[in-house]
């Protein structure tokens, strides 16, 4: 049996945070999975093995490598990608400081990259309808895909929030949902009358008891546990749902399920809701977040500064 291989003081200090992480702090497993492959990264790039030599060279050198990298599809990181990365290693270092009283790097001194304006994608309403309406409705499938789409226009939610929707999360009475997003926070979002069709259409054609809301055609029931989890659609499914739906209307700016939530988020503004509301309902944080919107409803903003501003100015 081979021998196992001793893991180096970073390592092991990796493998303390991520464990601190998920015991303590009770992060998402996608969180967790996420942490552990950027900082396994850093530790397989570094050319250290103790976290206390992490010093500006290293740092320096970690931020050339994250410049140098690229993809299996030989694309190269986004500066918020890069920056994600070492949000992530601050994040560790300010553990190792606060909860082991390690003298390590200080993390306020791991400095970001400077970030071009967040740029968002959004659905117009010739777009956004063509889109909608691409599924054919004959099928069952077509059914499925109409109310994910449905679905995520009229709440806005993420990607990894519609895939672990289940069946009994719908409330067709109160035309809510209660999902949990990010930091497991839990947060309402709200059927249109629209979705709300859309989604019975789809269910009552459904002729299984799986838990999961969204799941594989019924072919693959065949090789299905009891309760159908092997069944749920995975968000690579989805995201391949969408793109195809994109194509089949024609749209060439390649949407994303990202896309929908964004063109949730606009419609809410450019139709007049506060930017506090859309804030709960996106489910963000912190309202900076939600005010990269702001510049996609510009054209309503001018519009209004038009019809009000200098009204009571005389020649």
């Amino acid at each position: 049996m081979p021998k196992a291989t001793k893991l180096t003081p970073l390592e092991d200090a990796i493998d303390r945070y991520i464990l601190y992480m998920e015991s303590e702090l009770g992060k998402s497993p996608l969180t967790v999975k996420n942490y552990t492959h950027q900082l396994n990264d850093f530790a397989g790039f570094s050319p250290i093995s103790s976290p206390k030599k992490i010093d500006k060279q290293v740092i320096r050198q970690y931020k050339q490598y994250l410049h140098r990298f690229k993809d299996k599809n030989d694309q190269e990181l986004t500066t918020r990608t890069k920056n994600h990365r070492l949000t992530v290693l601050r994040a560790f270092l300010r553990y190792l400081i606060q909860e082991e009283e390690l003298d390590v790097y200080p993390p306020d001194r791991v400095q970001r990259f400077k970030d071009d304006p967040r740029q968002v994608k959004v659905l117009y309403a010739e777009d956004l309808e063509r889109l909608l309406s691409a599924p054919d409705t004959e099928t069952l499938r077509g059914k499925r895909d109409r109310a994910i789409l449905d679905t995520f226009f009229s709440t806005g939610m993420r990607l990894s929030e519609l895939v672990s929707l289940n069946r009994k999360d719908l409330n067709f009475n109160t035309r809510e949902i209660s999902v949990r997003g990010k930091r497991r926070k839990i947060r309402v979002v709200f059927l249109s009358d629209l979705a709300v069709e859309s989604l019975k259409c789809y269910l009552s054609e459904r002729e299984d008891s799986f838990g999961p809301l969204f799941v594989r055609g019924v072919k693959d029931s065949l090789n299905a546990d009891l309760n159908g989890e092997k069944m749920r659609l995975s968000p690579r499914a989805i995201q391949n749902i969408v793109k195809k739906y994109a194509l089949i209307a024609g749209i060439v700016s390649d949407p994303s399920p990202h896309t929908l939530r964004h063109s949730f988020a606009t419609d809410l503004l450019r139709n007049g809701a506060d930017l506090r509301s859309v804030q709960e309902m996106l489910g963000h944080q912190d309202l900076s977040t939600t005010q990269i919107y702001t510049h996609v409803t510009s054209p309503q903003l001018k519009k209004i500064h038009k019809q009000f501003h200098g009204k009571n100015v005389e020649d």
